[in-house]
């Protein structure tokens, strides 16, 4: 191969994804949903948690971090609400099943909440809010760190938070769906990692030294526990009090409400998850809804831009028709990436990838 990557077809990725879960003692239905996420999380354009996030998801099975076989269990139940122990399960694959909860209680009540504690790694968190707006609702969906406190307090000199994503979806008529994902943290602790491999520099804003000063001037990609991420907003000055203040958002409605703590007071004690689903035909008219969603969606898409800038998009309508896009031309891979899959393919011994073309 003599370019810097490759494209692959989702339903190779998928196959193969799904066989290397299987391999590590997960059962078939967890396999296929487990690779669902991080297919579809590719085909969205959002590269760090797609199929990158399975090397670390490897390593953490063969370390006893996560459970392949989990029975997890619902804690507390309620008309409107659940809770759940995860039982250290990998929440991609568990994921579709606790946005299912809260969707079936928001059928009967208008609104369901379901949080989740000790479990592992829920991945892009849009995609589960994706699938109560596939099902004409508004879905919410964040999660909280289980040790992973790489990011400061506004004025802090040590990490105490995580990236802390949230994430909103609600559907539309003939627009793409709104899906927005941000996480709390301006860069999350993978893109910092992956500019160290490609040899990238960090932008200025990201990321503090190791005394909480923010560095404001791009800079080669430190090793890791040699610098801390930033919140939302970089310094006082230009708002990162309102990126810490967000962050403190899945601390509360993750975190606290299944009944854990945060991981700044009790260190790998699990991913918090939570999922949120409002049926919108328990509001209002449904078809009303969804035209009004194209009028506010079609507004902004048709918003004059700014010199130098083409055009102006809303939160999920680039997801959305890079989905399109790489359906038809397959998943853009680094081929550092795909060597990897190509070896732990031949160790399980499962499908390996096939290639569409090289970039």
């Amino acid at each position: 191969m003599s370019g810097e990557r490759v494209r692959v077809g989702d339903l190779s990725l998928r196959r193969t994804i799904s066989a290397v879960f299987q391999g590590l003692g997960l059962s078939a239905e967890d396999a296929v949903e487990g690779a669902d996420v991080l297919v579809m999380t590719d085909l969205r354009g959002v590269d760090s948690h797609g199929a990158n996030m399975l090397r670390s998801y490897v390593q953490q099975f063969r370390d006893g971090i996560l459970n392949p076989s989990p029975h997890w269990r619902v804690v507390a139940d309620f008309p409107a609400t659940s809770t759940i122990d995860a039982d250290r399960a990998l929440s991609i694959t568990l994921g579709r099943q606790f946005m299912n909860m809260a969707m079936e209680k928001a059928r009967s009540l208008g609104v369901g909440v379901v949080t989740v504690s000790n479990s592992g790694h829920l991945g892009a968190v849009g995609h589960f809010a994706m699938i109560a707006a596939e099902e004409d609702m508004v879905g919410v969906c964040m999660t909280a760190s289980s040790g992973g406190v790489g990011v400061v307090p506004t004025f802090g000199a040590e990490p105490r938070l995580g990236a802390n994503p949230m994430s909103l979806a609600a559907p539309a008529g003939e627009e793409a769906p709104l899906l927005m994902d941000v996480s709390a943290s301006i860069p999350i602790a993978n893109k910092v990692q992956l500019l160290r491999e490609a040899g990238l520099p960090v932008p200025g804003g990201w990321i503090s030294d190791a005394s909480g000063t923010p560095i404001m001037e791009p800079v080669a990609a430190p090793e890791p526990g040699s610098y801390y991420h930033l919140p939302l907003g970089s310094t006082r000055e230009m708002g990162s009090h309102k990126g810490y203040a967000l962050s403190l958002i899945p601390e509360v409605l993750a975190t606290l409400l299944s009944g854990a703590q945060p991981a700044m007071q009790t260190l790998h004690n699990g991913m918090k998850g939570y999922f949120a689903a409002y049926d919108i035909s328990k509001f209002t008219d449904l078809e009303q809804f969804k035209a009004n969603m194209d009028s506010m969606l079609r507004t902004l898409r048709e918003t004059r831009p700014a010199p130098g800038h083409d055009r102006v998009l809303y939160p999920g309508l680039l997801e959305h028709e890079k989905e399109k896009e790489r359906r038809a031309n397959g998943i853009p891979m680094d081929r550092d990436l795909f060597h990897w899959f190509t070896g732990i393919a031949e160790e399980l011994s499962v499908p390996p990838l096939e290639t569409t073309n090289e970039l």
